[in-house]
C-alpha cells in the first residue's frame, strides 16, 4: 500500500501499484454524509410542517389507521415502522413526547408526567388517536406531496400540509452533528392572534409559554436566535413565616430534580431549611419548611440563586428549508408559517373550485341529455364511434363551449370547458332507472346550489387574506378555550449570590501570624460569612488585599482589620492616618474599595521605606469621626495635641495620598466621637410587585435613610412593625397599609371592630416598643376583630355608615377629637355599639394612607415625604 504523499513500496515481482483510498478522503465523504443525514432525517424539524421525520411518520401512520377509536400505542409503533427505518424504542419515545404536548394526539392511559418526570407505561398498556384539531389542520391528501418509503413499498408525505404554526406551538429540541436546535414552545392563542396581525400587515412580537407555568424573563430573548437567553423561575409563595410553597415549575424541570437541587444547596450551606415535602398530585405543591430564625424573603432569593428554581435557557431556532439548515427568529418562522397557511388554503380552494366546476359541468350535461332526450338519437347507431359522434352533435344544439364565440341570438347554455369524450362516455353510463325518475326541478336546485358554492369559492380566492384570517379566527374560537397563557412574563431582579447566601461559615483571624479562615476555631472570631464571600484584609504596613475565603489562608502579618468585602460597595468608607516614611509627615485620607484584583496587595501609603499606618477605621455608611492627635513630647510644635474632624476630608480613591495632618511626629491618636454619614442619606424605594427594597428609583419612594433610621410598617391585620433598614428585606405589598421612614413622634390613628364586645373602637397611640423586626398587634386578638381604618395623618377625618332598625345612618368622625394619645396596648374609646361600615377617609390637603374593609391597595404619597400610603 502506498502512503498518502504518493510514495509506493516496491514489490519484488514487479506487479503494478495498488490503488489507494486515503483515510482522509474516506473520513471527509462518510462524515459529511452522516452529518447531513442526521441533520435532515433525525434532529432538525422542517419549517413546512414543524415536524421531524419520525413525528411526521407517526402522524401519517395514525391517519391511515384512524377510525375514530383509540389504538394501542404498540400497534401505532408497528405501523410507523413501515415508514421509519429505525427501532421501535425511538418511535415510542417520539410518540410519547408528541402525546405529552397535548395538541395533536388524544391520549388514554398512563402517559407519564412531565412535571414529576414519571415515564409513560409500556406501549401495550396505553392508547392514542388523533385529536380533532390534528384532523382539522394537519391532513389533506390532495395538497400533500408524496415520496416512496425507505423500502419502496409505500408512499409517505414529504411534508404534511399543516395550516397552523405548529413548530412554534410545540417547540423543538434536537442535537445533530455540528449544530443543534432549540425552539421554545409558544402560546396557542397568541400565535393565532399574531398570525392574524401578520396578515393585516402589522408587526408582531411573540414570547415563549410553558405548560408548567412559572415565570419568565424575556428581556434577552433575541427572537429565539443564537445568542439569546431567557430566564425561567418557579412560582414560590410564602405560606407563613416558616413555610414556602412552590406551585409552578420552571420549564424542563421536574419536581424530583428541583427538590434534589434544593437539598444539595442546603447540604452545601447555601440555604437553611428543615425539610422539603413533595405534595404534588393533580397540581404541583412542594412545601419547604425553613429553619427557625431564617428569613423567608432571603431564602426565596437564595432558592433562585442556588437551586433549579431559576434556570437559564439559550434558544437556537434552527429549521430545515429546502434541505438546508437555516437560523431564523421566531417572528420569521411565524411569517413563513402564516404565508404557507395562506398558500395551502389557496390550493385547497383551487381544488374545491375545480371539483365544483366538474360537478356543475356534468350536472348541466346530464340535465340537457335527459330533458332533450338526446339518448333517443343513438337508437339507430350501429357502432360505438357513431354513438359518441351522435351525442356530441346533438349536444352542440343546446350547449356552447368556451371556444364558441358568444352572440346575442345564441341561447345555448355556455359551459366552463369543452366537452370531452370522457364526458360523453359518462352520459352513456346513466341508467334507465335514473332517466325515468329524472326530476328537472331538483336538477335545477342542484345546479343553483353548485353555482352558489362556486361563487363563494371564487370570492374566497379573490379575498384570500380575509379567508385566511377567518380560518385562524375559526381555530381560535373552536380550539382556543383552555389554552390561555400559563407562564407569566415579568422582569427578574438580578440576585447577587453573595447577598442572599446563608451564612454557613464563621470567619476567624490570627492577627499576629497573618492567617484568616473558616477552620481556625481556636483563633479570634470576626463574623459570620458564607463560603463564597470575599474577605478584605488591612495590615499595619499600610497594605491591603482581597482574598477568597477558605479554611486557612496567609495574608500577611500584623492584621489591623478584616471583614467581608462586597464588590461595588460605595457606602463603606475607610478613614486612615499614615506616616510617610520619606517626608516624616502624617497624612489623613478617606477612601472606598469598590473594585480590585483578587489576591493582589495594594499599598495605601506612598510606598516609601518606613511608611506605616497610625490610625484606621472602617465605617459601613460613610460615617465621619473626630480624632484626638497627641504629638511627641520632643517635637518642636507649640501645641502638643489637637483635634481633627474627618468630615473635612473628601472621599477619594484608594491611591490618593491624602491631606497633611501634621509634619511633627505623632505619639498617639484616639477617637473622640463618631459622626453621621458624610455620604448623605440613601433614597430608598420599594418595588410594588416583588416588595423588595432598592435604591434604583424603582417602585414606591419610602424616604431618605441615614445611619440608624428604621422603617415603620402598618399591616392590614392590625399590627405594626419597626424594621431595621436592610436592602435585602422583602415585604408583601398585599399585607401592608403603610410603609415608610419611622419617626418616633408619629401618632397612629386606628378604627377597629372589637370582636369581644361587638363595639366599634377608636384609638391613637405612639410606637413605644423598642424591639425591631417584630410585629405587635394593637387591636384585640378575637377572631372577629377587624381593622377598619388606620392612618398616620395628624388629624384624620372619616365618613361612615351603619344600619339602625333597617335604617341606614351616615356620619362623619374627627378621630383626633374622640380620644387622646394613649399607650399602644390601650383598647381605646367606644365609637358605636354596632359595627361601622363603608368607612372612608375624607381627603384633605395631606394625602395619607387609608384602609377600608375589602379594598384593594391604593397608592398615595405622604406630604412629609416619608413613604407610601396604601
Amino acid at each position: 500500500m502506498s502512503t498518502e504523499n504518493g510514495q509506493n513500496n516496491g514489490q519484488s515481482n514487479g506487479q503494478a501499484d495498488e490503488q489507494v483510498v486515503t483515510l482522509k478522503g474516506m473520513y471527509q465523504d462518510y462524515f459529511l454524509d452522516y452529518a447531513s443525514y442526521v441533520i435532515l432525517e433525525r434532529a432538525v424539524p422542517s419549517i413546512e410542517d414543524g415536524l421531524k421525520p419520525v413525528q411526521r411518520r407517526i402522524l401519517h401512520a395514525m391517519k391511515e389507521m384512524d377510525d375514530g377509536r383509540y389504538h394501542k400505542v404498540a400497534n401505532i409503533i408497528g405501523q410507523t415502522m413501515a415508514f421509519h427505518p429505525h427501532g421501535d424504542a425511538a418511535i415510542g419515545d417520539a410518540l410519547v413526547n408528541l402525546g405529552q404536548k397535548d395538541l395533536l394526539i388524544d391520549c388514554q392511559g398512563n402517559w407519564g408526567d412531565t412535571r414529576t418526570g414519571d415515564r409513560a407505561a409500556a406501549s401495550r398498556y396505553i392508547e392514542a388517536r388523533l385529536t380533532k384539531f390534528a384532523l382539522d389542520v394537519v391532513f389533506n391528501p390532495q395538497v400533500t406531496e408524496w415520496q416512496l418509503s425507505y423500502d419502496g413499498r409505500k408512499n409517505e408525505p414529504i411534508n404534511l400540509p399543516v395550516k397552523f404554526p405548529l413548530l412554534l406551538s410545540q417547540g423543538a429540541d434536537g442535537i445533530a452533528v455540528g449544530l443543534s436546535t432549540k425552539i421554545l414552545p409558544h402560546n396557542f392563542n397568541e400565535l393565532i392572534k399574531a398570525s392574524i396581525k401578520i396578515l393585516q400587515g402589522k408587526r408582531v412580537k411573540i414570547y415563549p409559554d410553558f405548560s408548567n407555568g412559572g415565570l419568565v424573563d424575556v428581556s434577552n430573548y433575541n427572537g429565539g436566535k443564537r445568542g439569546g437567553k431567557v430566564r425561567v423561575r418557579a412560582k414560590i409563595e410564602q405560606v407563613d413565616k416558616n413555610t414556602l410553597a412552590i406551585r409552578e415549575l420552571p420549564y424542563a424541570t421536574t419536581t424530583s430534580n428541583l427538590i434534589d437541587s434544593i437539598i444539595k444547596a442546603n447540604d452545601k450551606g447555601k440555604i437553611k431549611i428543615k425539610k422539603v415535602v413533595d405534595n404534588t398530585a393533580k397540581d404541583v405543591e412542594i412545601l419547604i419548611e425553613l429553619a427557625s430564625g431564617i428569613s423567608p424573603d432571603v431564602t426565596m432569593d437564595a432558592l433562585y440563586a442556588f437551586s433549579n428554581c431559576e434556570i437559564s435557557i439559550s434558544p437556537n431556532a434552527c429549521v430545515i428549508i429546502n434541505d438546508k439548515p437555516h437560523f431564523l427568529t421566531v417572528e420569521e418562522i411565524l411569517h413563513t408559517c402564516t404565508e404557507q397557511t395562506r398558500e395551502l388554503l389557496r390550493q385547497e380552494l383551487e381544488i374545491k373550485k375545480g371539483e365544483l366546476e366538474e360537478k356543475w359541468h356534468f350536472a348541466s350535461l346530464e340535465k340537457i341529455f335527459i330533458e332533450n332526450r338526446v339518448y333517443r338519437e343513438i337508437e339507430e347507431c350501429e357502432t360505438w364511434e357513431a354513438v359518441i359522434e351522435t351525442i356530441d352533435r346533438e349536444l352542440e344544439k343546446y350547449i356552447a363551449t368556451p371556444k364558441d364565440k358568444p352572440t346575442k341570438s345564441d341561447k345555448r347554455l355556455r359551459l366552463m370547458r369543452d366537452i370531452t369524450e370522457a364526458d360523453i362516455v359518462r352520459l352513456t353510463e346513466i341508467k334507465i332507472k335514473r332517466i325515468s325518475k329524472f326530476n328537472s326541478f331538483k336538477a335545477d336546485e342542484l345546479i343553483a346550489r353548485l353555482e352558489e358554492e362556486l361563487k363563494q369559492v371564487k370570492h374566497d380566492l379573490a379575498n384570500l387574506t380575509e379567508f385566511t384570517i377567518a380560518h385562524f379566527e375559526r381555530l381560535l374560537e373552536k380550539y382556543g378555550k383552555g389554552k390561555e397563557r400559563k407562564t407569566k412574563i415579568t422582569e427578574f431582579d438580578t440576585i447577587q449570590a453573595a447577598a442572599v447566601v446563608a451564612n454557613n461559615a464563621k470567619l476567624y483571624v490570627n492577627r499576629k501570624e497573618g492567617f484568616i479562615g473558616t477552620g481556625m476555631k481556636k483563633d479570634e472570631f470576626v463574623c459570620d460569612c458564607s463560603d463564597i464571600d470575599d474577605i478584605i484584609v488591612f495590615r499595619k504596613d499600610g497594605k491591603f488585599q482581597v482574598v477568597r475565603i477558605s479554611d486557612k489562608v496567609f495574608v500577611g502579618k500584623d492584621i489591623i482589620h478584616v471583614n467581608v468585602w462586597k464588590k461595588g460597595d460605595e457606602r463603606t468608607t475607610y478613614n486612615m492616618v499614615y506616616l510617610d516614611g520619606k517626608t516624616g509627615r502624617s497624612m489623613a485620607k478617606r477612601f472606598n474599595v469598590k473594585a480590585i484584583t483578587r489576591d493582589k496587595a495594594y499599598d495605601l501609603t506612598t510606598g516609601q521605606k518606613g511608611s506605616k499606618l497610625l490610625y484606621f477605621t472602617a465605617n459601613p455608611n460613610g460615617e465621619s469621626e473626630v480624632i484626638s492627635v497627641l504629638l511627641s513630647q520632643s517635637s518642636r510644635a507649640r501645641k502638643k495635641s489637637f483635634e481633627y474632624d474627618f468630615n473635612d476630608l473628601d472621599i477619594k480613591g484608594r491611591a490618593s495620598k491624602g491631606n497633611i495632618l501634621t509634619v511633627y511626629p505623632v505619639r498617639k491618636i484616639t477617637q473622640l466621637e463618631v459622626g453621621k454619614s458624610t455620604l448623605g442619606a440613601q433614597k430608598v424605594w420599594m418595588d410594588e410587585v416583588s416588595g423588595r427594597l432598592n435604591t434604583d428609583d424603582r417602585g414606591i419612594f419610602l424616604g431618605d435613610f441615614d445611619t440608624g433610621n428604621s422603617i415603620l410598617l402598618l399591616y392590614k391585620d392590625g399590627s405594626y412593625e419597626i424594621s431595621d433598614f436592610d436592602l435585602t428585606r422583602r415585604f408583601d405589598p398585599k399585607e401592608i397599609i403603610h410603609i415608610g421612614k419611622f419617626d418616633p413622634e408619629t401618632i397612629i390613628s386606628a378604627v377597629y371592630y372589637d370582636g369581644n364586645k361587638g363595639w366599634t373602637m377608636v384609638k391613637r397611640f405612639k410606637v413605644e416598643t423598642s424591639k425591631n423586626n417584630q410585629r405587635f398587634n394593637y387591636i384585640t386578638d378575637h377572631r372577629s376583630t377587624k381593622l377598619l381604618f388606620a392612618s398616620i395623618e395628624a388629624a384624620p377625618q372619616i365618613q361612615y355608615s351603619m344600619k339602625v332598625k333597617s335604617k341606614k345612618i351616615e356620619g362623619e368622625l374627627k378621630v383626633a377629637e374622640l380620644i387622646d394619645v394613649k399607650g399602644w396596648k390601650a383598647l381605646g374609646n367606644k365609637v358605636s355599639e354596632q359595627r361601622l361600615t363603608g368607612i372612608r377617609k375624607i381627603e384633605s390637603s395631606s394625602l395619607d394612607q387609608k384602609l377600608k374593609a375589602g379594598d384593594s391597595i391604593d397608592f398615595d404619597i405622604d406630604t412629609n415625604g416619608q413613604g407610601k400610603m396604601f
